[in-house]
């Protein structure tokens, strides 16, 4: 939508819309003295995993690529040597020589000849580049030794790809032969942000050098050492997340069993955190580790909703109930007493060394991931093992399956939905009888499968209408969450579409589905009344939810016409000033993009309201939310 046109509408009053030719008028009717359930408070939330780039190269803030040399191709893709034509210097990676237990490896930089004029080293590309702006510090680091005590300078600059020319450089005066963090700041001056921009590491002198753990963190989101990119957090603030789901996912499992997040590994200082596979081919940095996820959830005012590995790999590979599974059994429980205990305790000890003293609360664990995909059947006995553990340590903590069991009663059964607008549409009355008396449902993972990277507005319409259905039923689905969440839109970022939220390394915009979770999560109110609407087109849904003060309209209509609408209020009056926010395009294919990221956001009206009887008219390819004073 071109932003004089969006500017108008922003200014039409709702009765405005009733001037647009429509498809005959139907009928919501309220009653809104028949309160049918309250709604889940924790409705809305959010579902993380590494894919797509979505911590390193992602939320995680580091800069550096391949910090540690545990990807492959380390010496073409990410790390490249320096030299002139009579340096005779050379790199390689040293599997001995490295700072920890946890990382034995380092890269060796031998220099023969070195001057001033002539400095010889290694730069990194970053991902996709160093995304730089003007007038900002940049706090760098690294683990070194050299062959002889006191060896340096080593200047750590930030370098224009295309000119060469230095924005910010620091120097370490002198190193050791002993393995020594090093740390300086680089300041940026006045210069046109980009990411076209490397860091390069340099030396003067003869000798050898063996780094890792190099590091460049831009300022972060709420000022975290070891943080978050300030833009995504913010985007994720925007849409009132209740809980964070973490740390996935596939992510949890790994593609065997070797590959699972063992949590144990991720805490502590970095230099002790040794990486691990990730499932979409790239290698994790575990920058961002167990810990980190629980500070992400305290900056968001989140609560968390803690996966923990169950057994079952994602090459089908799995451990057998009992014996062979009672370690991962132990892991679980000792994760929950690193969060929740106090310092009394072996892990609440470990939480406090590690910097964060308080306890966090946790509401609901899951145990495992699509654990439908084991064919062997065992997850009925690995839930079992698990269930019964973990609740006689912590009975309060809720448990969510993730496949049909019958052993055991989980509190709460996973279920993900990856489906067209079509498949949607006809779904949204999916949990309408679902038995009160089971388990309550997560929709841990949804999204209607359109636009790419991110989703565009024929998602937008598909996730939309899905969320209606949810809403009316939020007495059985007491949380949803769609997935994935983050893509890098560089080429190479992408292993999953579409995404929620799309970024390189200097912007980031949301998907038309991103508007509307936002909009519906920001406008849910306490409970459900009873409601009936009649004489609507085939693609025309609702929801509606009330407090104390207000009854909130959520309309979806995803056919081209514009449908014309009666609302009545039954037991409650209207009065005073109704909002409306206005989500809409022209085609389902708009959408938008890091060119374009605001061509489709919603648009505020509001217009003076009286009485039991509002008219009113959803334009075509809309995702309204009306949000009309009772009090």
């Amino acid at each position: 939508m071109n932003c004089c046109l969006r500017n108008a509408l922003a200014l039409l009053p709702l009765a405005a819309a009733s001037l647009l030719v429509a498809q005959s008028p139907a009928e919501l009717t309220i009653h809104a003295d028949q309160r049918l359930h309250a709604v889940s408070p924790m409705l809305y939330g959010l579902m993380t995993e590494e894919i797509n780039y979505s911590y390193d190269g992602g939320l995680y803030a580091e800069m550096v690529r391949n910090r540690t040399l545990r990807d492959e191709g380390w010496e073409q893709q990410d790390w490249t040597l320096l030299q002139n034509d009579k340096a005779g210097a050379s790199m390689e990676m040293d599997p001995k020589s490295g700072p920890s237990a946890a990382l034995t490896n380092s890269l060796k930089l031998e220099v023969k000849a070195a001057s001033a004029t002539e400095p010889v080293g290694v730069r990194n590309n970053g991902f996709w580049g160093y995304a730089l702006r003007p007038n900002t510090a940049y706090s760098a680091s690294l683990y070194a030794r050299t062959d002889a005590d006191g060896a340096g300078p080593l200047k750590v600059s930030l370098v224009n790809n295309q000119t060469g020319q230095s924005v910010a450089s620091a120097s370490i005066p002198a190193m050791g032969t002993a393995w020594k963090q090093y740390s300086v700041v680089l300041h940026t001056g006045a210069m046109t942000a980009s990411a076209n921009y490397h860091l390069e590491l340099t030396v003067t002198h003869p000798g050898t050098l063996w780094m890792t753990l190099v590091s460049v963190f831009p300022p972060t989101y709420h000022g975290r050492a070891n943080g978050n990119r300030i833009d995504l957090m913010e985007k994720m603030a925007a849409m009132h997340p209740q809980f964070l789901r973490f740390p996935g996912g596939n992510y949890l499992e790994g593609n065997h069993l070797a590959d699972w997040y063992d949590w144990k590994k991720t805490i502590g200082p970095l230099v002790d955190r040794p990486t691990h596979p990730s499932p979409w081919n790239y290698h994790s940095s575990d920058g961002l580790g167990l810990l980190e996820f629980f500070e992400w959830c305290e900056d968001l005012h989140m609560k968390p909703v803690l996966a923990v590995y169950a057994g079952y790999s994602l090459a089908h590979e799995h451990i057998a109930p009992g014996r062979d599974l009672a370690p991962y059994v132990q892991d679980a429980l000792d994760e929950i007493e690193y969060a929740t205990g106090g310092p009394e305790t072996k892990w609440g000890a470990e939480r406090v060394r590690d910097g964060h003293p308080a306890p966090f609360a946790i509401p609901y664990v899951e145990i495992g991931n699509e654990d439908w995909f084991d064919k062997s059947g065992s997850y009925e006995g690995r839930f079992a093992q698990f269930y019964d553990a973990l609740k006689a340590k912590y009975p309060a903590i809720e448990l969510i399956a993730t496949a049909p069991v019958k052993s055991r009663r989980p509190d709460v059964l996973d279920e993900h939905f990856y489906k067209s607008a079509e498949e949607f549409f006809a779904d949204t009355h999916h949990y309408d009888t679902t038995d009160r008396k089971g388990p309550k449902i997560f929709v841990g993972e949804y999204a209607t499968m359109e636009g790419s990277p991110t989703a565009d507005f024929g998602a937008a319409l598909g996730d939309a209408a899905w969320l209606t259905g949810l809403e009316r039923n939020s007495d059985v689905v007491v949380m949803t969450s769609y997935a994935p969440m983050f893509v890098n839109v560089n080429p190479g970022g992408m292993q999953w579409h579409p995404d929620l939220i799309g970024y390189d390394g200097l912007n980031s915009y949301g998907s038309p589905s991103y508007y509307a979770l936002a909009m519906f999560a920001g406008h849910l109110g306490q409970s459900v009344p009873q409601s009936t609407l009649s004489g609507a087109g085939a693609r025309v849904f609702y929801s509606v939810t009330e407090d104390h003060a207000h009854v909130i309209v959520k309309l979806v209509n995803a056919a081209p016409q514009p449908q014309s609408l009666s609302i009545h209020l039954d037991g409650a009056t209207a009065q005073g000033t109704a909002e409306l926010l206005r989500l809409h395009a022209d085609t389902t294919a708009a959408t938008n993009s890091i060119a374009h990221p605001e061509a489709i956001v919603p648009v505020r009206s509001s217009m003076a309201v009286s009485g039991n009887t509002l008219q009113h008219t959803i334009p075509g390819y809309s995702v309204e939310v009306l949000e009309i004073p009772t009090r």
